[in-house]
């Protein structure tokens, strides 16, 4: 099950906690890992069509996380 943005923050915050300068993709196929998603479900589209579901969530949480200045 992809999870929901909020469920993506606490993971987030966790893996970019060593300081480490971490690229979007890095992280995103890091998370991708440890939410043990299938590639059918990272394949898995917006109803746009335009973007990957995990990726836009990943992309709000890190949204969030930046305007609450935890990023």
């Amino acid at each position: 099950m992809i999870p929901k943005y909020e469920e993506i923050m606490l993971p987030f915050l966790k893996y970019i906690a060593d300081g480490k300068e971490h690229g979007l993709s890095e992280t995103h196929d890091a998370l991708a890992k440890q939410f043990k998603l299938t590639e059918d479900e990272l394949r898995k589209l917006l109803p746009s069509g335009r973007q990957p579901v995990f990726r836009n969530r990943l992309g709000w949480a890190r949204t969030y996380l930046k305007k609450a200045g935890l990023i």
